[in-house]
């Protein structure tokens, strides 16, 4: 029985302490079942400011599934992402994270499953080990998931998963800028599920995302994979419109009743005010599309990639280094 490859992705940034970490325990996690899997490792250094280009360079030397994939700047971890799934070989791809909170060492958890049919495989995390900050906005994130795109409400998403190969390259069709993986994922499957996993408190450091980054990261799945936003501006509008034609009415009747009765200027101002608000905020929401359909017509780009390096290759090299030394003495 032919072996099967396994493609791990993972995104890189600020992770020069950890990265040497997850990769030993990845490769020995695999190696314990060499007689049915090989393996690559994409890592992607997603314009990182430390040196874990440097890093990823040194573990190329000594690891020759290792493909390092190098981003000329910060493009975001989705973007990161798709610049690895354009870089993959294997017959199930597996994405985890640089930080070793996504436990290496159980991700056959997630590759069975994927081995007995099923065409994507999340990880669910019993106890997540991070702030009550970072925990509520997972449920948010969540919630608008199912909303906006009808993820399905008995599975939980998140950026520890495995899939089929045609899942990723289903996602590859997509050409536009600010990527957002989990919706480009579902797109292409029926059969998915959830299998519990240990959730680990960060090696070292702090997450790469602030709150700026992760409102930016809402806004791309929102406005990428659905029109939920405008359909609710539209309601909106209608709502506002039906309030303030019903403040007008009351007005009248008042006013046909009570005829002593002084027009409220604060009353008046106010209203407007609310519906200029309400006006000026659901323009932005169409500013929005209107941005991103312009961004995608100029073509800026996912991602651009500095260079490609590839363990093996570095391991042929230095090979040769090592006979011609030992010929020329």
């Amino acid at each position: 029985m032919a072996k099967k490859l396994l493609s791990f992705v993972i995104p890189c940034y600020r992770s020069a302490a950890t990265i040497g970490s997850v990769v030993e325990e990845l490769t020995q996690t695999v190696a314990a079942r060499a007689d049915e899997f090989d393996h690559e490792i994409v890592l992607v250094n997603d314009g990182s400011p430390d040196n874990t280009a440097e890093v990823i360079r040194g573990l190329c030397k000594e690891y020759p599934a290792i493909v390092f994939v190098d981003l000329s700047r910060n493009f975001g971890q989705h973007s990161a992402l798709m610049a690895g799934f354009n870089h993959v070989q294997g017959d199930i791809v597996i994405c985890l994270d640089d930080d070793g909170q996504t436990p290496a060492c159980e991700c056959f958890k997630l590759i069975d499953k994927v081995v007995e049919g099923y065409d994507l495989v999340f990880a669910e995390y019993p106890k997540r080990k991070q702030s009550w900050f970072r925990n509520m906005g997972s449920r948010f994130n969540t919630a608008c998931n199912h909303f906006f795109y009808n993820q399905p409400k008995t599975l939980t998403a998140n950026s520890y998963y495995a899939c089929q190969r045609f899942v990723v390259d289903t996602a590859l069709n997509y050409p536009n800028p600010f990527p957002y993986v989990t919706g480009l994922l579902f797109q292409s499957v029926s059969r998915y599920c959830n299998v519990p996993v240990t959730h680990r408190a960060r090696m070292e450091g702090e997450s790469g995302y602030n709150i700026k980054k992760l409102i930016s990261l809402w806004f791309n799945g929102v406005t990428a994979f659905s029109i939920k936003p405008l359909r609710l501006a539209s309601y909106v509008g209608w709502i506002t419109a039906f309030i303030g034609f019903v403040f007008a009415l009351a007005t009248i009747i008042r006013k046909l009743f009570h005829p002593e009765m002084q027009a409220g200027w604060a009353s008046t101002i106010a209203v407007m005010l609310v519906l200029g608000g309400v006006i000026i905020s659901l323009m932005g929401i169409i500013g929005e599309y209107i941005g991103r359909i312009y961004m995608s017509i100029n073509r800026y780009p996912q991602f651009v990639v500095r260079s490609v390096t590839r363990g093996a290759e570095t391991h042929k090299e230095n090979h040769h280094e090592d006979d011609a030394c030992s010929l020329g003495a």
